[in-house]
């Protein structure tokens, strides 16, 4: 029986907070992509970003530190993802490196729009929904939003496993109640939530952390896959 080719690399996870809570849940999140012969998704917490991206100040204050982390580990990098579900530096980022860029909130809303006509947000606070707002506009899919509901509490309460779940299981409600038939999770450390308010809401539930990783091993994986093609020929 033939042995499957080998291909492995690297994804890089940048949580551009210094939390290293939210850290350990992004790879948590990732656990079901790991496989041998698969590309590596390493996670890392940057200590000289903001605690959280509650702001725009705190969103524009992550660009410095993100670029510098890609700067730093491109060498030795197949892909990135910037593991925020505001997309912080995305463009910038995209500029500063020829290894591929993946935003979570982007990646998760495409992963949406494959599922549902309509989807919803859950954000961690108010100052998010202008935010993602900016990315749907870039993606072109704003008219698809049914509605994004805010929580509003501290990064900490999120990934407390049953202080918010109550919370945002009653948001999941609201937004399909609201016109969605899918629900994104607006923030890195709403990931440990994600299968409870699956199953209360009815409808499929993306994790930002895990729609990235999905679009970077495909393109990880097409990439090596095409580099074989070539050594053969």
């Amino acid at each position: 029986m033939p042995t499957l080719p080998d291909m492995s690399g690297r994804i890089l996870f940048i949580n551009p907070n210094s939390s290293t809570a939210c850290g350990a849940g992004i790879a948590a999140a990732l656990a079901p992509f790991r496989a041998p012969g698969l590309p590596t998704l390493e996670v890392v917490s940057l200590p000289e970003g903001p605690p959280a991206i509650y702001t725009w100040a705190d969103w524009f204050s992550a660009a410095g530190p993100i670029l510098a982390c890609i700067g730093r580990e491109q060498e030795r990098t197949d892909a990135f993802v910037i593991a925020c579900a505001s997309d912080p530096a995305l463009p910038a980022a995209r500029e500063a490196t020829r290894r591929p860029v993946f935003g979570m909130f982007s990646s998760a809303v495409l992963q949406a729009l494959g599922l549902a006509e309509r989807f919803g947000v859950i954000a961690i606070v108010s100052a998010s929904v202008a935010r993602h707002a900016l990315a749907l506009r870039q993606l072109g899919v704003e008219a698809r939003l049914a509605a994004e509901v805010p929580l509003d509490v501290t990064m900490d309460t999120l990934l407390d496993p049953v202080a918010v779940r109550a919370r945002m299981i009653a948001a999941g409600t609201e937004l399909v109640a609201r016109g969605a038939g899918a629900v994104v999770l607006g923030c890195a450390g709403m990931a440990h939530h994600r299968a409870a308010i699956e199953q209360a809401i009815g409808v499929p539930v993306v994790e930002p952390a895990q729609a990235a990783a999905a679009l970077a091993l495909s393109r990880v994986l097409a990439l090596g896959a095409a580099t074989l093609d070539r050594a053969a020929e």
